[in-house]
This record gives C-alpha cells, sequence and structure tokens, in this order.
C-alpha cells in the first residue's frame, strides 16, 4: 500500500477532512490527483455514468465503476461491491492496495460515492475536487473556473 504519510496532497486531504468532520479521506485537487496517477500511486476512478463518459468525455485510462447509471441517474446498489473488485483486481496486479480517487462531473456524486466507500470499510478512497466539468459559473455554464478539463488535463471524447 502507498504509505500516505509520503504523499503531500494526500495528507492535506486527510487533515482537511478531519478538520471539517468528514466521513471519508478527503478531497484532491485535480492537478495533485493526475501527478499520483501518472507516477502509479493511485487508480483514478471514473464515477459518472457511461453517458456522460462517452458524450462528455473521459480521462484515458481511467476505470470507471458509475455512482449512478442513466439520463435519469438512477443510483448504482452495486457501487461499492464493484469497487472493491476493481480495488481487488488492482491489488492482485501489483501487490499492494491501491489509492482510489474517484472523479465525477463536479466532485458532488464523487463525494457522496467516497461517503459510501469509507461507510463500508474500504481505507484510502479519495474524491477529486471540482469534478470533470467544475461548477456552475454566473451563466449555468460549466467549465469556464475549475474542473479537470478546465485545468488542461488529459482528456479524450468518443
Amino acid at each position: 500500500m502507498t504509505d500516505i504519510s509520503k504523499l503531500p496532497a494526500l495528507q492535506e486531504a486527510v487533515a482537511q477532512a478531519t478538520a471539517h468532520g468528514l466521513s471519508f479521506m478527503g478531497s484532491v485537487p485535480p492537478r495533485q490527483a493526475w501527478q499520483m496517477v501518472q507516477q502509479g500511486l493511485a487508480l483514478l476512478v471514473d464515477v459518472r455514468t457511461a453517458e456522460e463518459r462517452k458524450f462528455v468525455g473521459h480521462v484515458p485510462g481511467s476505470a470507471h465503476v458509475p455512482w449512478a447509471t442513466g439520463t435519469a441517474l438512477a443510483r448504482n446498489p452495486r457501487f461499492v461491491r464493484e469497487l472493491t473488485a476493481l480495488l481487488a483486481r488492482q491489488a492482485a496486479a501489483d501487490g499492494s492496495a491501491p489509492i482510489a480517487l474517484l472523479l465525477c462531473r463536479s466532485g458532488k456524486r464523487s463525494t457522496l460515492a467516497a461517503q459510501e466507500a469509507a461507510k463500508a470499510g474500504l481505507t484510502h478512497v479519495f474524491n477529486v475536487s471540482e469534478g470533470f466539468e467544475g461548477e456552475l459559473d454566473a451563466a449555468q455554464h460549466r467549465g469556464g473556473g475549475d474542473g479537470w478539463r478546465f485545468q488542461g488535463l488529459p482528456w479524450v471524447q468518443d
């Protein structure tokens, strides 16, 4: 398992989560998340719907475990089971328990997913703050001030 104490972004996430009484490990900014993924220290898990990944875009090499499905965003009752299986496969492949970084559109669903993972006893699961598209601005548009794409991080679109 990667030692969280040696990763400043994760130390900060845990400190903030503790300070705010959060029920999960905390949130990591997109740039730091991408650095950890590139270094092989974390697994990026996209929790958006398959439709969002296909039509809006996704991060190359990211895993996919939807928090919700379809255009109605029906909650995936198998989320924790599917995430657990993914992390077990990753652990078997490299011999260590991975750090999972959960990514959604704005950081809200991935926060809920991280909370549920923590409640189920999964450790080392973090939210990626800002999400893939970022928050809505005053004109009700995403991507103009924050988010994975706004940060200029890698993504592709089908």
